[in-house]
């Protein structure tokens, strides 16, 4: 076997879809993708060079805010994927919408709210912090993937849940750190400690024969 034939068969390998013109295949791949795609995968599905697909993201970027599109191509969450433009948001939740109920009730978004501003934090400081038991709500945004365990309270040993990279996805920010400055306004934690240790006391194992006192919960349950 030649080595020019060696080269074209390590080619076809690497290739698995025919090379065509870079950016109309980047925007082709990323208007049906459904979660962002990094430089590599796309660089896989395009056959074309990471650093060439970088190149011409940022080109794709740069010419949709000089056109003013309805849509933008943003990095988020380790990939590229295409937003609504911010500036037309309220004509895509007028048509969204359209008088029904936001995906997620109330008591749901201010639960995901106080894990992302407090997170790592348990399932008891999000009711004390609340006022309210949020088993309900927390089993909620675990199913959409919105939060997720993150380890055990190294103290109580309860379970400890953080915001996941999809929702910074659903959010648009690439990190916590771009989150708005709302953490000053909720309660402090530290307030509560005394309080926290009384429920963790009354959850502890009694003597021999003896149940643990149940301990308390706060009033009410919301429905997710």
């Amino acid at each position: 076997m030649s080595e020019a034939t060696h080269t074209d068969e390590t080619t076809e390998e690497m290739l698995d879809v025919p090379v065509a013109a870079l950016r109309p295949s980047l925007e082709a791949v990323l208007m049906v993708a459904d979660q962002p795609l990094d430089a590599v995968s796309l660089a896989t599905a395009v056959g074309h060079p990471v650093e060439d697909v970088v190149a011409a993201l940022q080109l794709l970027a740069e010419e949709y805010d000089e056109a003013d599109r309805g849509f933008e191509l943003r990095n988020v969450a380790g990939g590229w994927r295409y937003y609504t433009r911010e500036d037309y948001a309220h004509v895509v939740e007028r048509f969204v919408l359209d008088g029904q109920q936001a995906r997620l009730t109330q008591a749901a978004l201010e639960t995901l709210a106080v894990v992302a501003y407090r997170q790592p934090v348990s399932r008891a400081r999000v009711s004390a912090i609340r006022g309210v038991n949020v088993d309900g709500v927390m089993r909620t945004l675990l199913t959409r993937g919105l939060v997720e365990e993150a380890g055990s309270d190294p103290e109580t040993g309860a379970h400890l849940y953080r915001t996941t990279s999809y929702f910074l996805e659903r959010i648009g920010v690439t990190g916590l750190d771009e989150l708005p400055e709302l953490a000053p306004y909720l309660p402090d934690l530290q307030d509560m400690e005394e309080e926290l240790g009384a429920l963790a006391a009354q959850s502890a194992p009694g003597p021999a024969g003896q149940e643990p006192a149940a301990p308390s919960e706060p009033v009410g349950e919301e429905q997710a």
